[in-house]
């Protein structure tokens, strides 16, 4: 059966949030995904990886879930709050009194500690688990953040029960310790981490006004600054129902579903509509270059302009990113790490979101003591045989199987199809889309793929972050 023809039942609670249920009966199992359209796309200079620290802190429960004694914890946290908007404050000053900041944030910890006494630690996961639940976890994106878990069918009422007290009536515990691990988080991806370092400048590079340009996780300034009732703040004006979209599929009964859905969500606050991502990127007049030197091996990234996920060019730029790398017949696959061995690494990819104009990236590690200039020049050669020529049809068809094959993978995970029908409903308003999206590459004809070859990968349009090993230069 096609994905646009699942029998997904659709249903709309009064305060917004929507609920798509999927019965599949194979095994006594249910996949349980909640998706918010909000992402680091929607934070500000100032503000950044605020998106990243609200998903860690809805695990740490609610009035009831994850505290020992709400009345004793609450003004801990409130003196807290106090300490930290103090310590901020002087933060800010043209001239920060260092010692004062010390003492400020001394305090914070001490009261921390004393809050940290009526906290039942991981108590949201903890009640989940004990009952058979797997892959409890969270993301967050450019454009989205999604929470997910598979459950036993006959456990389903106590995720409506969790989930809908955590999204009404969440409490921020804990806040400086997971901080601290979001920064952890950032040390080890961005900061440390050869490839993490170079996406990050190629990103600033090439995108100057477009929050696409800013990672998921924010810059560590903000981090350092920001504070709980803010990250309360945004998630009661960004993460109300109005703005949910949960999808459930398994072996449940639709009807049951949606009398669990009106008992237990419709009471959720509707909140706010994110107010709408207008920054565009100004016309790009010529190549932009950025090298960094850093103490691992060299690598390459390069983008052009393209366009977004729904655009009528989108599916031949994906199919031209799967002639490039995707397997190992592939053009550059073939000629940097099957023929020549320069290579060790190489893909080809549109991102880093999908709603808004993005870049055609491709990615590369050359195999010393092979260059990033020797493997630029080949993949630019790639890229103009595509232009002047276009490629075979068998090419084509080898990667629509290919696209197929993945359609009926996903088709066969619960999990991985609540995922899919969630984030098509929140991003484009109709669960079928991205199905409809896939099948699009079906259309793609040799004479596209060349057509956006020539359009898009040109010189004018292009970015390039080269890594180099410090002091190399």
């Amino acid at each position: 059966m096609p994905g646009t023809q699942l029998p997904v039942v659709t249903h709309t609670l009064d305060n917004g949030m929507t609920f798509l249920i999927l019965e599949r009966r194979q095994s006594p199992t249910v996949s349980l995904v909640v998706h918010y359209p909000v992402g680091s796309v929607n934070e500000h200079l100032g503000n950044t990886g605020i998106a990243h620290v609200v998903e860690h802190l809805l695990f740490k429960g609610s009035e009831q879930i994850g505290t020992a004694s709400r009345a004793l914890e609450a003004p801990l946290l409130d003196a807290i709050d106090a300490v930290r908007d103090s310590m901020v404050a002087e933060m800010g000053r043209p001239r920060p009194d260092t010692a004062a900041v010390r003492r400020f944030g001394e305090r914070v910890a001490s009261l921390e500690d004393s809050a940290r006494a009526y906290v039942m630690s991981n108590e949201f996961d903890h009640i989940l688990s004990s009952e058979g639940a797997q892959g409890l976890n969270a993301t967050t994106s450019h454009e989205a953040t999604r929470y997910f878990v598979e459950l036993p069918a006959n456990r389903i009422e106590l995720w409506f029960a969790l989930e809908s007290d955590r999204m009404a009536n969440p409490v921020f515990r804990e806040f400086f310790t997971e901080l601290d691990v979001v920064r952890e988080e950032r040390r080890t991806r961005l900061e440390t981490s050869p490839g993490g370092i170079l996406q990050t400048a190629f990103l600033a590079t090439a995108f100057q006004v477009h929050p696409y340009g800013v990672p998921v996780i924010g810059h560590a300034a903000d981090l350092d600054v920001l504070t709980r009732p803010q990250a309360a703040e945004y998630f009661r004006d960004y993460y109300g129902a109005g703005n949910a979209v949960a999808a459930i599929v398994g072996d449940v009964d639709a009807d049951q579903v949606i009398r669990l859905a009106e008992e237990y969500f419709a009471r959720v606050p509707a909140g706010r509509t994110p107010a709408p991502v207008l920054a565009r990127e100004p016309v790009q007049r010529g190549e932009r270059r950025i090298t960094v030197e850093f103490d691992a091996e060299p690598r390459l990234l390069m983008g052009w302009r393209a366009v977004p996920v729904l655009h009528e060019d989108a599916p031949a730029l994906s199919m031209l990113a799967s002639l490039l790398t995707a397997g190992r017949t592939t053009r550059l696959y073939r000629r940097l790490i099957a023929d020549d061995r320069s290579a060790i690494q190489v893909s080809a990819y549109l991102g880093p979101g999908t709603l808004y104009p993005g870049l055609f990236t491709i990615s590369a590690v050359p195999r010393a003591p092979h260059t990033t200039e020797e493997i630029e020049r080949a993949i630019l050669e790639e890229i103009e045989a595509i232009r002047s020529a276009s490629p075979e049809p068998r090419a084509l068809t080898r990667i629509q199987n290919q696209y197929r094959a993945g359609e009926y993978r996903r088709l066969s995970s619960n999990l991985q199809l609540a995922l899919q029908i969630a984030e098509s409903e929140a991003s484009f308003g109709d669960w079928r889309e991205t199905f409809r999206l896939s099948r699009r590459i079906a259309d793609v004809t040799p004479e596209d793929v060349q057509r956006v070859a020539r359009e898009y990968l040109i010189p004018g349009t292009r970015t390039v972050a080269v890594m180099v090993r410090e002091g190399s230069r």
